[in-house]
């Protein structure tokens, strides 16, 4: 059994309900996913949180549109956004619905608090509204143009009677916030961009809307909704059970991080962090905020993808190339906080070098080889020199190493480290030559030590890839013999453990791909989209 190291609370935003979710949505979530399962694979008690934003203006227009209620429309959305993320086996513990019987009565809770405090009051809003991103914008965020700051879309002037939460009054607390903490919010650029907002003036925040009832009613009068990030941020306490079903709230709040999309960080770098202070509860331990995937260096979108080739339908592309492909690529090819440009041409490349070529190649020659020369049992290592021993060392430190850079939320680069194993077994295997060895009958302990320290090598990769490519992992451990035994996170610092073992032969983890054939392929879909 792995070791019990405590509580581990990760969430990505609660998604708007859009018709088609793009890779775009995937990262975001495939980043938490990973981290969920590292942490339990540590030995964590995980908390992985996820689900859907569904109130607002925009909803009920589109819903009008459709003529169906708001409830029905959504309903129909996020079956689908949950048939995507079982698809995409991604492993949340609880999925929560702003419009749940749980969320919306807790919501009402927290209102309460903040208004008790004497941190809300109403009043008159007048200024201009960006309704897809339902938000307000002030003339000096706007500049010139007058479109959204977010989205770059046209906004509208909108006046009506409104609640407000006095968010001026913890200007002072946020700036002390992320000056005296900076590991708050990562990474620093963020932060900077933060701290510079509030020191251009910080405006008390409109929380709630008249002119449309589709929404959670205030509790001090029904004759308003709260306004999207109220009723939006605080699920990550109700679903925890705040503040009449304690016992979950009390095991993982708070949240050890909130992983979110560099557009909604000031929102739970800011807004956020004040409601807590509103309600006198705890705050979040970390915000991170990741940058964006662009294509043809825009952000992905599904209006954008119309426009080129590259194909951005997460499905499609598991489709054709699996599951731990895909996640792989999106892990290991951007780097965190940094935008990354997604090409079709550069994810195949990347499954060709990284898959194919490397991990599935290894796998492959060491099985057949340990099955030609060993009748299949993974045999003792009988004697060691220098080039067995770098192996050895290398992979016996990838797991620290690899531990530390998730800790950073490096994904890219805690690869890379998993990865300087299957380059190192690679490149032993051409400097061992054990086709060589084998025909050479006093070179038979050798021989044995190089498949022995191959199979051990792939053992310790199998257990370091469970978190991002469980599948592969899976795979891996029934060709090395291991499919009954559980891939324990301590295992992957030790290295002899497979005595007697027998190994078996199976496909190959990850086809070669005709790039310039994929490419066409890809090319008529996405003209097609």
């Amino acid at each position: 059994m792995a070791e019990n190291k405590g509580t581990y609370y990760i969430t990505t935003p609660i998604y708007y309900p859009s018709a088609k979710l793009h890779i775009g949505h995937t990262y975001c979530t495939v980043m938490a996913d990973a981290m969920a399962r590292f942490k339990r694979l540590q030995g964590y008690d995980v908390m992985f949180l996820t689900g859907t934003d569904e109130h607002g203006q925009k909803i009920q227009t589109l819903a009008d549109a459709k003529g169906v209620t708001p409830q029905k429309y959504v309903d129909d959305i996020v079956d689908g956004i949950k048939d995507l993320w079982a698809t995409m086996e991604i492993s949340y513990d609880d999925f929560i619905r702003t419009t749940e019987e749980r969320h919306m009565e807790r919501c009402k809770a927290i209102f309460m608090k903040m208004y008790d405090k004497g941190d809300i009051y109403k009043s008159e809003y007048e200024g201009w509204y960006c309704t897809p991103c339902e938000s307000f914008w002030t003339e000096s965020q706007l500049g010139e143009d007058k479109v959204c700051p977010d989205c770059g879309r046209p906004v509208q002037k909108a006046k009506e009677e409104a609640y407000f939460f006095k968010m001026s009054k913890y200007a002072d607390a946020l700036i002390d916030l992320l000056k005296n903490n900076p590991s708050f919010l990562e990474p620093e650029s963020r932060r900077n961009e933060m701290i510079a907002f509030i020191e251009q003036g910080l405006e008390d925040l409109c929380i709630s809307r008249s002119t449309f009832d589709w929404g959670i009613p205030v509790p001090v009068d029904e004759r308003h909704v709260m306004y999207v990030w109220i009723d939006a941020l605080s699920n990550y306490i109700t679903a925890l059970g705040w503040p009449d079903d304690p016992e979950k709230y009390e095991k993982y709040w708070p949240a050890d991080v909130h992983l979110v999309g560099k557009e909604i960080v000031r929102f739970h770098s800011l807004i956020w962090p004040a409601m807590l202070m509103s309600a006198e509860l705890p705050l979040p331990k970390q915000v991170r905020g990741h940058g964006w995937l662009l294509l043809g260096g825009e952000k992905v979108s599904k209006s954008k993808a119309r426009k080129g080739k590259d194909v951005i339908d997460p499905v499609i592309l598991i489709d054709r190339y699996g599951i731990d492909a895909l996640k792989y690529f999106l892990l290991r090819e951007y780097t965190f906080g940094q935008d990354g440009m997604f090409t079709n041409e550069t994810m195949l490349q990347r499954i060709n070098s990284d898959l194919a070529n490397d991990l599935g190649n290894l796998l492959s020659r060491s099985v057949s080889m340990i099955v030609k020369y060993c009748d299949g049992v993974v045999p003792e290592a009988k004697q060691r020199d220098e080039i067995d021993d770098d192996l050895i060392t290398i992979a016996t430190s990838a797991a620290a190493k690899v531990e530390e850079k998730m800790n950073l939320f490096q994904y890219n680069l805690a690869l890379d480290e998993i990865w300087n194993i299957v380059r190192r077994a690679n490149k032993y295997i051409d400097e061992k030559m054990p086709w060589a060895l084998a025909k050479d009958e006093s070179k038979k302990d050798e021989l044995d030590t190089v498949m022995r320290n191959l199979a051990e090598a792939l053992r310790i990769v199998s257990i370091l890839i469970i978190p991002y490519m469980h599948t592969t992992s899976d795979k891996m451990r029934e060709q090395l013999g291991l499919a009954d035994v559980e891939g324990v996170w301590n295992d992957a610092f030790e290295f002899y453990q497979m005595n007697g073992v027998t190994v078996h032969k199976g496909d190959a983890l990850f086809p070669r791909l005709d790039v310039e054939k994929e490419l066409d392929a890809l090319g008529e879909i996405g003209a097609a989209q």
